[in-house]
């Protein structure tokens, strides 16, 4: 049985997730599954753990770098297609840091993956510029990449529907 917060019904999904906002060099690391669209990196948080343990977490399984989680930057109210049920999910976005040196490459793309429902989805991992993201590159959740590019270093709330 799964530990994630996601609760799954016949015709809806419900979600509860994190993301960290990992910046180097005037650029973000994103994620990508192959064949689809860029987003923050994160996963599900578990039941009875923090958002803050469930992003560390997510980000040594499938990245295999400790991280430090600074501040809550957001917090999305994010509405989209889970296959073909409606999904609301909640997630906290936090600024993160590697908490070592040299353990990700620090430009490109490099491998990895993730695993829902005991099935591996191939990721890749990419560094993208902030005039990346500027020039309309599309990352989901679309209403936080404003807020990532020109952060004005407070907390923000968004929703972000697509459905």
């Amino acid at each position: 049985m799964s530990r994630d917060i996601l609760f799954r019904e016949e015709d809806f999904v419900f979600s509860y997730r994190v993301g960290g906002i990992l910046r180097f060099n005037n650029k973000i690391l994103l994620q990508r599954p192959q064949n689809d669209d860029y987003s923050i990196i994160g996963g599900h948080v578990s039941r009875m753990e923090t958002t803050m343990e469930a992003l560390k977490r997510e980000f040594e399984e499938e990245l295999h770098v400790k991280i430090g989680v600074d501040k809550l930057v957001a917090v999305g109210e994010v509405f989209f297609y889970w296959g073909n049920k409606p999904c609301h999910q909640i997630c906290l976005y936090y600024n993160i840091h590697l908490l070592e040196n040299n353990v990700v490459p620090m430009d490109g793309v490099f491998r990895g993956y993730d695993e829902l429902d005991n099935e591996r989805i191939d990721l890749d991992f990419c560094w993208v510029s902030l005039k990346k993201l500027q020039n309309g590159l599309k990352v989901y959740p679309l209403e936080l990449i404003p807020h990532i590019i020109n952060d004005s270093g407070g907390t923000i709330h968004f929703i972000s529907k697509q459905v």
